[in-house]
């Protein structure tokens, strides 16, 4: 994606970009995208949402090859969305930026030979061959970039950050082949014990179940006869069939439902959700948003950012906005919120744009200011100059603020920032500031900026101007050895070897003997290469399906216990070529 660093409010999410190195991916790398590919456009036609299959169409992506990242981002946007490679796993409210951006991250690993039917972990085909064709639907498109916005402002918790951690681990142990049974099982325990600790569902917590349940293993239409769109399930050679026999329960899609229902990123559903179209999709979640403390703002929605104890955004009525982690919220008797305390850098907006000498250098131990009305009901933010002045507030005149909550901020007004000729901020020297009795701020601190605001309006997740409080990377080089193409190994060789031959231009004797050549090494160094033999089964099919070959590599393939999972991905392989 060209330019997303200078686009206004992606710095935060630049860190997470990387390249895609496509002269890395082997042979091997290829073929498992090919065969893939190639079951995804047979099987999937007429059990996919024809939104997938036409976009698997327009899409541009090519079924041979792995897909360049750059092509994909030109074909996205043409419908104005864009596309960017991305390093693994990353953080939810990061994910869920760049949706909401109209941008789809994109893995760029590709799953390896055991894992062709699934894994866990983020990668190519699940990206492009997954999310991507769908993304041209425009309902379904608006459906996603809703969701992300969602995901982006939704306040986590600590210990879902250690359940993060742990998952990614899982999915860098799970797709690693030098992983142990034991190491596996380990990171799965870990997981499991992270995921102890998480007591109730955080806000990014219940949009990640939404985000499961329907953009990842999403069903739509008719509940008896559903089509698949989510991306988890179009992605999985063996789910994307065994998602819709009888064993599977189909619930009708409902917020509350799907909220309700946890799921195992490592184990098939057995259970997904219907919608009856996108748009329903879209209303659900917009009555879901409403109760977001985005939305709500709030007492409860600044509970829910102390909970988090996280970077967040806190917006007042006044339109001032404070980007910090919330350590301190004092109530008051009634239960509601009275005055607020950041730790750490804090930065101060306004319209999404930082103000000037109130970043983090400024607010590096973090900001503090009451909420709520004066004493005698007046709202500050709705004062003209002129009321002030009139009030006895402004600039050189020492005041004393009562607040209706019993908060007391005395001191010489400094300064007085204004919006559309309203205050939002006021700085005192010399201030001191008393809560029954308790000094939350001394003069000795020096300047007191004080935030305007009767109400907290608004509760979000990052930073109000994140391209102002997050550093922006710097650009690195590519070393010479990122650019080196790198050596194939014997089985890479003879993947390529395959490859050449189905492509070449002719068929002669010597294409004859280069094949017996890879099946004789086949046989007598790589028993257990499943898929190299079924590509070799597609050229005999091609050239000579009567061939002794043809039996001997066909019984091999379907007699030999490879495991669940790869017999049936066999056979689904023979179907395709049976049918082709």
């Amino acid at each position: 994606m060209t330019g997303i660093g200078a686009n206004k409010g992606h710095a935060h999410l630049q860190p997470y970009i990387s390249k895609q190195y496509y002269h890395r991916y082997t042979p091997i790398d290829h073929s498992v995208w090919r065969f893939v590919m190639r079951q995804n456009h047979y099987f999937l036609k007429d059990i996919a949402h024809p939104a997938y299959v036409n976009g698997l169409r327009d899409s541009g992506i090519q079924t041979e090859s792995i897909p360049k990242v750059d092509d994909m981002n030109k074909s996205l946007a043409k419908v104005g969305w864009g596309a960017i490679t991305i390093d693994g796993l990353i953080p939810g409210s990061v994910f869920y930026g760049f949706l909401a951006n109209g941008i789809l991250p994109i893995a760029t690993e590709v799953r390896n030979i055991q894992n062709i039917a699934y894994t866990p972990a983020p990668d190519m085909i699940h990206e492009a061959a997954g999310h991507a064709p769908i993304l041209l639907n425009k309902s379904y498109r608006d459906f996603v970039r809703k969701i992300g916005e969602m995901g982006a402002k939704a306040l986590s918790s600590r210990e879902k950050l250690e359940v993060f951690m742990a998952v990614r681990h899982l999915t860098i142990v799970a797709e690693d082949p030098n992983s142990s049974p034991e190491q596996v099982k380990e990171a799965e325990k870990l997981v499991a014990e992270a995921r102890k600790k998480v007591k109730g569902l955080s806000e990014a917590d219940q949009v990640s179940r939404l985000f499961w349940w329907t953009v990842e293993y999403g069903l739509v239409g008719d509940l008896e006869n559903p089509k698949i769109y989510g991306a988890g399930l179009l992605s999985s050679v063996g789910e994307s069939q065994s998602c819709l026999a009888d064993d599977v329960k189909k619930i009708p899609f409902s917020v509350e439902e799907c909220i309700k229902t946890p799921y195992d990123v490592t184990k098939p559903q057995p259970q997904l959700f219907v919608c009856k179209d996108f748009d329903e999709l879209t209303e659900a979640i917009d009555q879901f948003a409403a109760g977001m403390a985005f939305k709500k703002g709030g007492t409860e929605s600044l509970e829910k950012a102390l909970q988090s104890d996280n970077l967040a955004t806190l917006v007042f009525s006044s339109g001032l906005q404070v980007t910090g982690t919330l350590a301190t919220l004092i109530k008051d008797e009634k239960g509601e919120a009275v005055y607020i305390r950041t730790k750490g850098p804090t930065a101060l907006s306004l319209n999404l744009k930082q103000l000037v000498n109130h970043g983090k250098d400024t607010h590096h131990k973090g900001f503090g200011t009451p909420i709520g009305k004066l004493e005698d009901k007046t709202i500050i933010e709705n004062c003209s100059l002129v009321q002030l002045k009139d009030m006895g507030i402004s600039e050189g005149s020492k005041v004393v603020l009562k607040f209706e909550s019993g908060v007391h901020v005395k001191g010489l007004v400094k300064s007085i920032l204004l919006s559309e000729s309203k205050p939002v901020l006021i700085s005192f020297k010399d201030c001191q500031v008393m809560y029954n009795g308790q000094v939350l701020f001394e003069p000795s601190w020096g300047t007191y900026d004080m935030a305007v605001g009767a109400e907290i309006t608004s509760v979000y997740a990052g930073a109000a101007d994140p391209d102002a409080y997050f550093d922006m990377p710097t650009n690195e080089t590519v070393s010479s050895e990122e650019i080196d193409v790198p050596q194939l190994n014997e089985l890479e060789r003879l993947y390529a070897e395959i490859r050449s031959l189905r492509e070449g231009a002719e068929w002669n004797a010597q294409s004859w003997a280069r094949l017996d050549l890879v099946i004789s090494t086949l046989d007598k160094t790589y028993p257990n290469e499943w898929l190299l033999r079924l590509e070799i089964l597609e050229i005999y099919k091609l050239q000579n399906n009567s061939h002794p070959n043809v039996k001997k590599i066909s019984e091999m393939l379907l007699n030999k216990n490879w495991g669940k999972s790869v017999n049936q991905v066999i056979q689904r392989g023979f179907m395709l070529l049976n049918n082709n």
